[in-house]
């Protein structure tokens, strides 16, 4: 979903889990910083302005909860805890204290990033809505792209991938985040699938020259989106 560039802010004491959520996150286009503890993510909220927090229970010099409290008067980012604490008195304690969701460890990555997109869609639909780029405009609401004023018709997989590019313009994805953000990171089947909807996509757009879907050698696919006519 990312490419405006979402800023994300991860608050977490364990470094494994910050790495594995930076790197998660920047492969699928989100602008990523983190903290050690509430403490020292309150001071960097107002440089870095995220668009959503996410945050541990459990921290030294200032625990989530706390932070829970503190954010509002200083962001409107909406906040999911991510913790080990997985009682009921627990989830229900963080979402008091001002969490919007609340996701137990261990987790699967590709259920944080649904809940982090649907967060960002409810807190930002002028940002996650409409999308114009080049001659293409992306309306997630209603699910369609249209490209030279014309409405393409999209099987809902190839919706899928073609909004992923115009969400990340001029960006190389590689094979294995395509395959991992369309069809999920348990896809068991040949990564060859990517080519052929690439193939699909291309017919649809009448992209014979492969001057709007760049094949990158060793690297992957990058969109570079036609100007306006």
């Amino acid at each position: 979903m990312a490419s405006f560039s979402f800023r994300i802010l991860v608050v977490d004491d364990e470094p494994s889990i910050c790495q594995m959520l930076s790197l998660g996150l920047r492969k699928e286009g989100y602008s990523v910083k983190t903290a050690a503890n509430g403490q020292i993510a309150l001071e960097l909220i107002p440089e870095f302005d995220p668009h959503l927090i996410i945050l541990d229970l459990m921290m030294p010099v200032m625990d989530g909860n706390n932070l829970c409290q503190a954010v509002p008067e200083i962001s409107q980012a909406p906040m999911i805890m991510l913790t080990a604490k997985n009682s009921a008195a627990d989830i229900v304690g963080g979402l008091r204290q001002g969490a919007n969701d609340y996701l137990t460890k261990p987790f699967h990555f590709e259920e944080l990033l649904a809940r982090i997109e649907v967060q960002l869609r409810n807190r930002y639909p002028e940002l996650t809505g409409m999308h114009s780029t080049g001659a293409f405009c992306l309306d997630e609401a209603h699910h369609t792209i249209t490209f030279d004023s014309c409405q393409l018709a999209l099987s809902p997989t190839e919706y899928k991938l073609l909004s992923y590019m115009l969400w990340n313009p001029g960006q190389v994805l590689s094979k294995s985040s395509i395959l991992n953000h369309i069809w999920g990171y348990d896809f068991d089947g040949e990564d060859n699938i990517v080519e052929v909807y690439i193939r699909y996509l291309r017919d649809k757009l009448g992209d014979k020259e492969h001057k709007l879907i760049q094949t990158v050698r060793g690297a992957g696919y990058r969109l570079v989106p036609s100007p306006v006519k």
